[in-house]
């Protein structure tokens, strides 16, 4: 398999700038495609705010990118940095990409954000065609560079060094379309042409993401359950019959993880490494993740921990829900999260209720989410949809055995004990109701109060093979059957 040049284009990428798992994806898939032998380079927004929150120094290029947009001529420096042997080229442009949210402010998203990733993408294609060699492959992720399939085939056509490039399009949430209203068309030099039910319109307005289902080469998402699901009316967000016409194209390959970042035997954030062959650590780290809760500090008390986005999605009403007579028949809680502020509020009531039995951090702590990791027994997943989800891999990879809905990509992650029980790495339900959460933590917790089953059943998620290896192949064999039609 020959060398492939692959251009990144994406909102966020870890380590540089990140909300949550795009960040993760377009910050590790880079680095399994590099180690497979390919070419990359990584392409976003300058966000100088959050380069300086994270401690990362860019360099300029000594290039910059004229471009028009909304009635303005603007000049775009470019900058690049160097993360671990992967090359990131960044977008300048501090009126729009120096903010304190890289989206919008909590709970709310910028009203010129078609303005910001639209010209963002313009520049990026420009970007790309300066590179040294020919591109192959634009990876294009969410709705914020949507756009590009269609430009690239309408307006780019004159740079010899993108011009043949395919299109690869990864849908991470097909909740978030990117709708903007029609007006923004000739503000931004859009291509009228392509505005119509078959392009990018929808109910007269514009659908970022529906531009690149109609005009990219492929489309995957972050698993294969999530890509049958989408083609439904219950997970379809309104575009299924859409997406079942370029269905042809579309494939599920599951997200990954950087398994040297999270590993349990190197992890210098958790009071003692461990790993499959040597566990008595993590027994160390629920002791002490206990005590610094304030819970109770017991060795054979079920630990259920929890760490997500506190919104409807992820079924946190299912927990609360439940909570209260867990909590009652003995068992201990701990949640990391922040979000939905009447979910905050009822956390916060559980936890003055029951102090020594259940713990709740509003907002989001790297170094207690490992803690988190390693020293709970039983990770809580009730999202009513997961794209793919990290939450799972990374509580799996630090031996902490998921309890999750039978969904999207939680269902092609863990391996659920009732159906496969000499394989199992967790447990599943299907119905989004606490009768059925309940009814698997259940299952969960019987097999808890069994050591010998309950330590294969952990091993097992230990040993799970959730490194980008197998996907970055996947991809790679993508990007060469495009190449090649």
């Amino acid at each position: 398999m020959s060398a492939l040049n692959i251009v990144f284009i994406a909102s966020e990428a870890s380590p540089l700038a990140k909300t949550g798992g795009l960040a993760d994806v377009t910050g590790s898939l880079p680095h399994a495609l590099k180690h497979l032998g390919h070419d990359l380079t990584v392409i976003i927004p300058f966000y100088r705010h959050h380069l300086q929150q994270a401690g990362i120094t860019t360099t300029p290029m000594n290039q910059s990118i004229e471009m028009w947009a909304d009635g303005m001529q603007r000049i775009c420096p470019l900058h690049q940095t160097e993360c671990d042997g992967l090359r990131f080229i960044l977008v300048e442009q501090d009126d729009l990409f120096d903010r304190e949210g890289i989206y919008g402010p909590a709970g709310g998203a910028y009203e010129d954000n078609l303005l910001r990733f639209l010209l963002f993408d313009r520049v990026a294609l420009e970007a790309a065609a300066l590179l040294d060699h020919p591109v192959d492959i634009l990876h294009c992720h969410d709705w914020q560079t949507g756009m590009i399939p269609v430009l690239l085939k309408t307006q780019y056509q004159h740079q010899p060094n993108i011009a043949r490039a395919k299109t690869v399009y990864t849908i991470h949430n097909l909740a978030y379309q990117g709708y903007f209203p029609a007006t923004w068309i000739h503000r931004l030099g859009l291509p009228s042409h392509h505005y119509h039910p078959e392009g990018y319109e929808f109910h007269d307005q514009i659908n970022c993401m529906k531009a690149a289902i109609a005009y990219a080469d492929a489309l995957t998402t972050v698993s294969p359950t999530y890509a049958e699901e989408i083609l439904t009316p219950e997970y379809g967000c309104h575009i299924e019959g859409f997406l079942r016409n370029h269905a042809y194209k579309l494939s599920g390959i599951v997200n990954g993880l950087d398994i040297d970042q999270w590993n349990p035997q190197t992890d210098t954030s958790i009071a003692a490494t461990y790993g499959a062959g040597n566990i008595a650590g993590k027994k160390q780290c629920k002791a002490l993740l206990q005590q610094q809760c304030g819970l109770s500090v017991s060795a054979d008390t079920p630990l259920l921990v929890l760490i997500s986005r506190l919104a409807e999605q992820k079924g946190i009403d299912l927990l609360l829900a439940n909570a209260a007579q867990w909590v009652e028949r003995g068992y201990q809680i701990i949640v990391l999260g922040s979000g939905d502020p009447q979910d905050e509020h009822s956390l916060h009531a559980l936890a003055d209720a029951y102090p020594s039995s259940l713990y709740f951090w509003r907002g989001f702590n790297e170094t207690l989410a490992r803690q988190i990791y390693a020293g709970g027994d039983i990770f809580l997943m009730p999202s009513r949809f997961e794209p793919c989800g990290l939450g799972q891999l990374m509580a799996m990879r630090y031996g902490t055995v998921p309890v999750v809905r039978a969904t999207g990509g939680l269902k092609d992650t863990v391996t659920d004990h009732t159906s496969n029980p000499e394989n199992a790495t967790g447990f599943h339900f299907t119905d989004a109701t606490p009768e059925a959460f309940d009814h698997a933590l259940e299952a969960a917790i019987a097999a808890y109060r069994q050591p010998h089953h309950w330590s294969d059943i952990r091993t097992r998620a230990l040993k799970r093979d959730s490194s980008w290896e197998a996907s970055a192949a996947d991809y790679a064999h993508l990007y060469n059957q495009l190449l090649n039609r």
